[in-house]
């Protein structure tokens, strides 16, 4: 395969050294009973911790962030406690490790709040693009009516973030990335369709990206800001998101400021492989011209598109989601040529599973289990 081998030298990012470019995409798994880590996340993250750097999937940073069914948190002590498991077994294999923090603002249902939760959003509306997994039902529920965040909301959740990223750190975390894409709450600010604020955190694309910039800075003050990464979709639509006549200059505006803050990466998701409009290369270039720090894509890659993309000049690390989900030995696969498993798409992304099936029992190559 032309260069290869790109793939599976060493890169820098920030102060770390990871052994191969190969990252593992945060993904939502659902297994989290009780929003706790637990011994079969821990065989999970295990298997794969062949990778440079794994995005852990989702951790709620409050009860109010948590409005998926499932999703690990990071706001209590038992829940660092679980964590520290993980990062260990991770650590053990010589890759890094990155938590994903994520508020999922409007695109969240009370059922699965924990006890004092409660939905917040840049404005009161029900989002119009999202449904949301309850086990109370067992089945898919509209998202629920939040509640407009005052300003001493917004102070208080910037100060959620921090802590759960001081959080993480003490977890064992290698750094933590703010999930800013997709519809969850960071944005929610940056799109009109879920911002109807009128004071400072609403109207122009500057008082749109304040939150979401004021939260990184936050962050990255606390913990420092090569530990720092962020993520986001431009021309994304998943919960409610809409394409705006500014998108454009509103990512291209938030990537140069990222770069004033000086975080370690910035993760930019392309989801045209799912059905939303694929990244134009006017905003690709804008964010690269923008952005010097590390750049990484997820865009359904092969290993193939993967080094197009960074031969190109416009990504230094590759993302793999689905891959990563079917071959826990994802880079020696590649490294070997060897045939890849195909997912599982009924349990991708399991709302109602509790146990291993499409988790932890895809088969490394050479092995065999039987079903």
């Amino acid at each position: 395969m032309k260069n290869q081998e790109i793939l599976h030298q060493p890169y820098t990012l920030g102060s770390l050294v990871l052994k191969n470019r190969f990252v593992m995409a945060p993904m939502t798994r659902s297994r989290a009973i009780n929003n706790l880590p637990n011994d079969l996340m821990v065989e999970y993250y295990r298997q794969r911790s062949g990778a440079g750097l794994i995005i852990s999937e989702a951790l709620a940073p409050s009860a109010n962030a948590t409005g998926y069914v499932r999703v690990p948190g990071i706001y209590k002590d038992a829940q660092i406690e679980g964590w520290k498991k993980i990062t260990d077994v991770v650590h053990e294999n010589d890759a890094k490790i990155f938590a994903q923090l994520m508020h999922t603002g409007w695109a969240s249902h009370v059922d699965n709040l924990p006890e004092g939760g409660e939905i917040l959003a840049p404005s009161a509306l029900v989002s119009t693009g999202s449904e949301v997994w309850t086990d109370t039902t067992k089945s898919m529920q509209k998202s629920s009516l939040p509640r407009e965040m005052t300003k001493a909301d917004i102070e208080a959740t910037i100060q959620e973030f921090t802590q759960a990223a001081l959080n993480a750190v003490k977890a064992g975390f290698d750094g933590i990335e703010l999930h800013g894409a997709n519809g969850y709450l960071l944005d929610e600010f940056l799109n009109p369709a879920s911002n109807h604020r009128t004071d400072e955190y609403g109207g122009s694309i500057e008082n749109r990206a304040r939150f979401y910039l004021e939260v990184t800075q936050s962050v990255a003050n606390a913990i420092g800001k090569e530990k720092v990464g962020t993520r986001i979709s431009p021309y994304g639509v998943f919960n409610g998101m809409v394409i705006y006549p500014e998108m454009e200059e509103t990512f291209i505006y938030l990537a140069a400021e990222l770069n004033k803050i000086g975080i370690v990466y910035l993760h930019v998701a392309d989801h045209s492989s799912m059905g939303t409009p694929p990244l134009t290369a006017s905003v690709k270039d804008g964010i690269r011209a923008n952005f010097k720090g590390t750049l990484i894509g997820v865009n359904n890659y092969t290993a193939e598109t993967a080094l197009a993309d960074i031969e190109s000049g416009y990504l230094d690390l590759p993302a793999f989601g689905r891959a990563f989900i079917a071959n826990p030995d994802l880079p020696s696969r590649i490294l070997n040529n060897l045939p890849l498993n195909e997912p599982d798409k009924t349990t991708l992304y399991a709302s109602g599973s509790t146990d291993e099936k499409g988790y932890t029992d895809y088969a490394f190559a050479g092995e065999v289990i039987s079903k």
